[in-house]
């Protein structure tokens, strides 16, 4: 029985479903208790009465079936509350229990450490809303992607307008956190589809026998009253026939995918059918699951269905109306032949549920922040952002910068005091493009920018397991992104406070080397520093401009306005942040 999606308010919907579930236990009981009585004083004194026993079998299984669609429902209206709660989470960017995605940090990765794209208080605890594996690791691939502005436009549009269909984005993740519980590997199940068909030509003869032989018999028992031992005989009959079938349909038990799968790819399907899209990307995401000859829902149902009976074979009323009518041999044709017409399908169908719940992800992503600026890709080997702001900090307390590199600047030295926001302006420029790479608004009112690849360095820490120090890990990134802008690759490079790992004279030398080098390439990017010498070098070096982050001392306070200006910084705040944390300064002599 299909479950009901609908509703407006889960929490008082789950109290009528609750009700509900509690009142067909009951009467499932009854109905149980009715059935047993039934068989006894059908067996033992009046046979006729055991006709009775068909209807209430039925109503039996209806009853089943209606509590399982009332369980189902509970369970996805407890997801929409769960999605809720983890909303608000979200808006106040309180990340701590969301998925922090930690198997996907990369220290050799462009950017990703850097930038905070995984781990604890990352941008995939914002924008993750998977429900398996393979839609996580679909959604941490694209985030590590290279930049394609081709591809990044298409999802853009695409993502949009599947933002538009909020009520599908939320049914599609509460069907999946609702049933997808302990996903079972697959690999036996595609084996399984590989392997020849079982099913033999002579097996429509007990197909056929079993249940006009097994009627037969019990009609004739009760209205006749022939001898018993004919039934037993017939059962008799039909167990070498049904162990024929035994060995296949065991196979195909082990191999299903888990009940909770299946129920999940059939509920998803059904809601993707429904819909109608405009954009060529979307239309390809759904046509694999609407083709003339066949529905995908209708198939994937109709596994889930089959699945549950060959799973469900020991149960007792199975086995009953198994040795009398055998079943079986309905069961082995139906899977039988539903692998034929399906089989070179079902990988195509799970590799694109998988990026089915990744644009929903970003739909739902951009549905919760309620971001709209489009992205302007270029091919001038220029920036230009305006109110550009960082995703993971609170919305009521994060503060947009304007920037920009034109044609003729290559590199932006950023100077400014401790704590000014060097540091978080040069990863909100990071994130934002990452963003822009997965075809969602930045968060800003103006982004273009060009085909850029992103490079960072800022997090290069010491590793005693390899013998590593700080300073040596930075020289091996700041090695890493010179042999990819001597290739003259287009680098958007992200680079906070170099060579801090050696003495003052050595950095601004090497500082003023390294800066003198990428100048020469078709990259940009932006160098932070204390170093205020090294802004001197402007007036140098064509290419070079100056930009700043400043704060103002006043009595015993730093304050900072976290905005960038141009220019370089005219004061550091270093001497009196020690001051207050207690250290004295006092003239040596």
């Amino acid at each position: 029985m299909k479950i009901d999606l609908r509703t407006d308010s889960p929490k008082e919907d789950l109290v009528i479903c609750k009700r509900k579930m509690a009142s067909l236990s009951i009467a499932r009981l009854f109905v149980f208790l009715a059935l047993g009585a039934t068989f006894i004083i059908g067996v033992t004194e009046i046979r006729p009465i055991l006709l009775l026993f068909v209807p209430l079998s039925a109503l039996f299984i209806y009853l089943i079936i209606l509590y399982n669609a009332q369980k189902d429902r509970a369970a996805f209206l407890n997801s929409l509350l769960e999605m809720e709660k983890e909303s608000s989470f979200r808006q106040e960017r309180m990340l701590d229990s969301l998925d922090q995605g930690n198997e996907f940090m990369d220290k050799n990765h462009p950017y990703c450490n850097d930038l905070d794209l995984f781990g604890s208080h990352s941008l995939f605890q914002l924008i993750n809303h998977t429900v398996n594996k393979g839609g996580r690791n679909l959604l941490a691939q694209w985030m590590k992607a290279a930049t394609e502005p081709v591809l990044a436009e298409k999802r853009f549009s695409a993502i949009k307008e599947l933002a538009g269909k909020n009520l599908f984005v939320r049914n599609f993740e509460a069907i999946g956190r609702s049933f997808l519980k302990e996903e079972k590997t697959k690999s036996q199940f595609y084996s399984w589809l590989e392997e020849p068909i079982a099913w033999k030509s002579w097996y429509w003869l007990p197909m056929i026998l079993g249940p006009v032989g097994g009627i037969s018999l019990l009609s004739a028992w009760l209205f006749t009253g022939i001898n018993g031992n004919l039934i037993s005989l017939w059962i008799l009959i039909g167990i070498p026939l049904l162990g024929l079938i035994f060995k296949p349909l065991l196979q195909a038990a082990k191999s299903m995918p888990n009940e909770g799968d299946l129920k999940t790819y059939a509920l998803w399907t059904s809601e993707i059918e429904k819909l109608n899209f405009h954009h060529p990307y979307n239309k390809s995401l759904q046509a694999p699951f609407v083709q003339e000859d066949y529905k995908a829902s209708e198939a994937l149902k109709f596994l889930e269905q089959r699945s549950f009976m060959i799973q469900n074979r020991i149960n007792l009323m199975y086995l009953i109306f198994n040795l009398l009518f055998w079943v079986d041999f309905w069961v082995l044709f139906g899977i039988e032949k539903w692998k034929k017409k399906y089989a070179h399908q079902v990988h195509n169908w799970e590799s694109n549920f998988a990026e089915w719940q990744v644009m929903s992800s970003l739909a739902s992503f951009t549905n919760e922040e309620g971001i709209s600026c489009a992205i302007s890709w270029n091919s001038k080997g220029t920036i230009h952002v305006e109110n550009l702001k960082h995703p993971l900090i609170n919305p009521s307390k994060c503060i947009g910068n304007d920037f920009s590199l034109s044609e003729t600047q290559q590199l932006s030295l950023l100077t400014g005091s401790n704590m000014s926001g060097k540091t978080t302006f040069m990863r909100t420029l990071g994130i934002n493009m990452v963003l822009a790479n997965l075809g969602l608004s930045p968060f800003a009112e103006k982004f273009e920018c060009s085909s850029f690849q992103l490079f960072t360095s800022m997090r290069n820490s010491d590793n005693l397991g390899e013998s590593v120090s700080s300073f040596y890990a930075e020289l091996a990134r700041i090695k890493n992104l010179l042999d990819r802008v001597e290739n003259q690759e287009p680098i958007l490079f992200l680079l906070d406070e170099i060579l801090k790992g050696t003495n003052t004279v050595d950095r601004i030398m090497g500082s003023e080397a390294l800066i003198r080098q990428l100048v020469k390439t078709p990259s940009k990017g932006i160098i932070s520093t204390h170093d205020i010498e090294l802004a001197e070098l402007s007036d140098k070096i064509n290419g070079l401009v100056n930009f700043s982050f400043h704060s103002e001392i006043k009595d015993k306070e730093i304050l900072f306005d976290y905005k960038i200006k141009k220019g370089p910084c005219p004061s550091f705040n270093a001497h009196k942040l020690m001051e207050l944390m207690g250290i004295r300064f006092e003239t040596f002599t």
